[in-house]
Parts: structure tokens; C-alpha cells; sequence
């Protein structure tokens, strides 16, 4: 078990900034849906960090996330609707009809009567900041839920991307955020997990890795190297000189870019905590100058989607053991990536909590193993 409670310093008292009492970084962008789900007019219902958020776009075609509680009689929000008040997008309660702007301001307030003491702006659910880019919609979750100050945390940059994604798929893993990454980024379960004959074929063996290692913004990354020879997929789509590389950034973000001179690909994958046990698994994947793999897009994705549920499985087993056990054997060198991942989380709540810069203390580094 990736050990939580190491990373909250619970005395009496005394609150860390950057981290909840579940373990989950505030200050921190998640993804909150992909933009193919939002389309003009539509509101969706998201938990983050086990907060009820409204994601909603309006008929313009802007992004806006609000607490989804109306603090009236604590009815979601997003069972209502967008209504224009005044040449305003708002969303109206369903119980009630107070609406909200999109800046959780309270616009109207129906049955209220005229020179009532009862000011409608006096009343605001939480709003959150957005962003959009790329296919992708992030909500940034701040510490405090009071602030109205911009985000100082920069969003999420993946480099240069296609304007939307070429297929998404979504899974939802019984596990906490961090059991959920530390499942992810196990670089020796592959052979045994994923042994399908196009990936990785039981015939291929197990054969010694070696890695670069080096830091990255709020994470690290193996660097540019070339893939495993006995990946075919790699192979049949790229041909000759293809390079890997594998990124991993705080919260929750994992992403593989492979390319060669021609070529280019990218899977981002983005762990979202939905409640203490329960955490989305979104991947993301676009690519470029690769006219051939559209085709394949109706096979790929439900080999994606098999590969991601693979590792669902894997961790409804470990739920079985953790019943009855928590603590787990971590051995170098294939865990030292969640050991990173604990030292990054520990470092980030210190840093948010001093109000001071995040220090990476990562060095690069050559991991080994048989895979």
C-alpha cells in the first residue's frame, strides 16, 4: 500500500497546507471530463477529491465548474438547467429556482419578495478554475476554498498536441489515488499482467532493462530511449528509429510519447480521486502524421480499454490481501518510483504549507530490472 498516512502529518491542531486528511494534493489540476463530453448547454456531475463539482459549458461555448450544492436545501445544482438571466448564462436550482453565474454568484432568487433583506449576491457556491486545451477539460482543486486569487500552479503542459484526441477511455479502479499510480508506474508487472501475443507474448521471456532516469517538473522521466525489443506493437506501427519516452508529474499525470523523424504519438494517462477508494483512470491518446493507424482506431481501442482493465483486475486482487494486511515489500529497483512519488507528495505539502518553491530532489539515475 502506497503508505498514506505517512504523508499527512496529523498533530492535533495543526493543518497541512497541499494535502487533504485522505492524502490527495490540493493546489493541484485534475482532469475533470474531456471536451467531447461537454457540448454547448450540457452540465455534468463530477466528484473530485470527493467534492460534488458542476462542469458546464455554456450555449457561448465557455468552460466554468462550480460547487454542486445549492446552499439553499443542498440540492445539486447540476440537476437543474442553464437559463439566460439578464444576457447572463446562469444555472438554476431545480428546487427553488435561485440561479448562480458562472461565477458562483447568486443571480436571482425567485420567491424572494421586492426590499427583502435577502440579497441574492449575497450568497455564492465555490467556483474553480478551468481550463481547456487539446481535447482535455482540468479543474484546478485549491487548498483554500475561500480564495478567489488565480491559480499559481501552472496547468498541465503535454507539448504540442492535436487539437482533440484520436479515442479516450475511462475506467474506474477500487483503490486510493495512490495505490492506483504506484499500480501504473510498477515497471515489472508488464510480462505477467499484460502478455498478450501483440504486446509483450509469454514466448518474448523476461529480459534485463535499463533505464535513464532524470527529473522532471514536479516528477521525473525516463528519457528519451529506444522501446523494448520485444514490444511488436511498437514495431509494426512505427517502423525503424523509434524513440520512448515516459513522463510522470504530480498529482497524476503518467504520459508516453513515442515518435520518430516522420511520426508521433502520445497516451497521457490522468488518475482523478473520486472518493478514498475509488479513483478515475482517463487515457488520452493523439497522434500525427499517422494516417495508417486511423484505421485501426475500432481495434485499438478495445485493446486499450482490455490493457486498462488489466490492471483493474490486478487491483481488486490486491484489495482481497489488504483486508487483512497494509503493508507491502518495496525493493529496489523497481519500486524506487513509488518511493519518488512519496518523497515528491511529502515535499509538496511541505513546500505549499512553508510557502516556499517545490524542490525536486530527484537526481537522474539508471534503473534496472528484469521485465
Amino acid at each position: 500500500m502506497a503508505d498514506t498516512e505517512t504523508l499527512i502529518d496529523n498533530t492535533p491542531g495543526e493543518k497541512k497546507v497541499g494535502i487533504t486528511s485522505d492524502g490527495w494534493l490540493t493546489d493541484s489540476w485534475y482532469l475533470g471530463c474531456t471536451s467531447a463530453e461537454l457540448k454547448s448547454g450540457v452540465m455534468l456531475r463530477r466528484l473530485i477529491l470527493d467534492q460534488p463539482i458542476v462542469i458546464a459549458r455554456t450555449p457561448q461555448g465557455d468552460v466554468f465548474a462550480l460547487r454542486d450544492i445549492c446552499p439553499h436545501r443542498l440540492v445539486p445544482l447540476s440537476a437543474g438547467q442553464q437559463i439566460d438571466t439578464d444576457g447572463e448564462p446562469t444555472i438554476e436550482c431545480p428546487y427553488h429556482g435561485w440561479r448562480f453565474g458562472t461565477d458562483g454568484v447568486c443571480r436571482h432568487m425567485p420567491s424572494v419578495l421586492e426590499h427583502n433583506p435577502y440579497e441574492p449576491s449575497r450568497f455564492k457556491v465555490r467556483q474553480y478554475p478551468v481550463h481547456e486545451a487539446n481535447g482535455a477539460i482540468f479543474v484546478f482543486i485549491g487548498d483554500d476554498p475561500r480564495s478567489t486569487a488565480p491559480p499559481d500552479v501552472p496547468v498541465p503542459d503535454f507539448g504540442p498536441l492535436p487539437d482533440r484526441p484520436k479515442f479516450v477511455i475511462e475506467d474506474v479502479f477500487n483503490a486510493h489515488m495512490d495505490d492506483a499510480i504506484v499500480g501504473l508506474m510498477d515497471p515489472a508487472h508488464v510480462a505477467f499482467v499484460h502478455n498478450q501475443w501483440w504486446w509483450r507474448p509469454p514466448s518474448a521471456g523476461l529480459k534485463l532493462k535499463e533505464k535513464p532516469f532524470v527529473p522532471r517538473d514536479r516528477g521525473w522521466a525516463i528519457d528519451r530511449h529506444p522501446p523494448s525489443s520485444n514490444s511488436k506493437m511498437y514495431r509494426w506501427v512505427f517502423g525503424g528509429n523509434v524513440e520512448t519516452e515516459i513522463i510522470f508529474q504530480l498529482p497524476g499525470y503518467r504520459w508516453e510519447i513515442i515518435s520518430n523523424e516522420t511520426a508521433r504519438l502520445l497516451t497521457l494517462t490522468c488518475l482523478t480521486p473520486i472518493a478514498a477508494k475509488k479513483t478515475r483512470i482517463t487515457q488520452l491518446t493523439w497522434w500525427s502524421n499517422m494516417p495508417l493507424l486511423n484505421l485501426a482506431i475500432p481495434v485499438a481501442v478495445p485493446m486499450a480499454r482490455k490493457f486498462l482493465r488489466q490492471d483493474g483486475d490486478m487491483v481488486d486482487l490486491q484489495n482481497l490481501g489488504m483486508k487483512y494486511q497494509k503493508n507491502m515489500i518495496w525493493i529496489d529497483d523497481i519500486d524506487v518510483q513509488a518511493k519518488w512519488y512519496q518523497m515528491l507528495k511529502k515535499e509538496w505539502a511541505s513546500a505549499r504549507s512553508e510557502q516556499r518553491d517545490f524542490v525536486n530532489k530527484i537526481k537522474p539515475t539508471t534503473l534496472r530490472w528484469r521485465s
